[in-house]
């Protein structure tokens, strides 16, 4: 599999307090920067925060959710698909900054086809984001259940 780069955009309510989360709690590098946006690095891939006035306000944004696995699993949201101990080694890094979980840490799919970890967070302007870990990202990634 060789995947490239996702570009996305995302609205923050304050450019400086995002550049801050996302250079110092989840380690991205910062590229270009404009008076109103940032383009960073995550994990190999282009993310963009947008400072807009009608952006997310809060860490409870509403949005919708879907249940799994009995959580609620905020919709929209996005995230980043790592090996396994890169996902355990970031998952230990937010439980230390002391990241305020949607879903903490934990691993779906035990000793199963699939395994994986996973675990929810905001930033601070109500962007949902999700990490998962995987073994084997590319025998795993779009593993089909018994059920097809």
């Amino acid at each position: 599999m060789n995947l490239t780069p996702f570009h996305l955009a995302i609205p923050v309510r304050n450019k400086e307090e995002a550049k801050c989360f996302y250079l110092d709690v989840l380690s991205c590098s910062l590229g270009r920067e404009g008076e109103k946006w940032i383009d960073l690095n995550l994990y190999g891939h282009q993310l963009v925060c947008h400072e807009i006035a009608s952006g997310p306000q809060t860490s409870s944004s509403k949005e919708g959710s879907n249940p799994v696995d009995g959580h609620n699993v905020p919709i929209p949201h996005f995230g980043v698909v790592l090996e396994l101990d890169e996902w355990k080694a970031l998952a230990q890094k937010l439980v230390a900054a002391e990241v305020d979980f949607i879903i903490e840490p934990y691993i779906r799919f035990a000793g199963k086809a699939g395994e994986q970890g996973t675990l929810f967070f905001r930033d601070p302007s109500g962007n949902a984001i999700e990490f998962k870990g995987f073994k084997n990202i590319e025998a795993e990634l779009f593993q089909k259940d018994d059920q097809g």
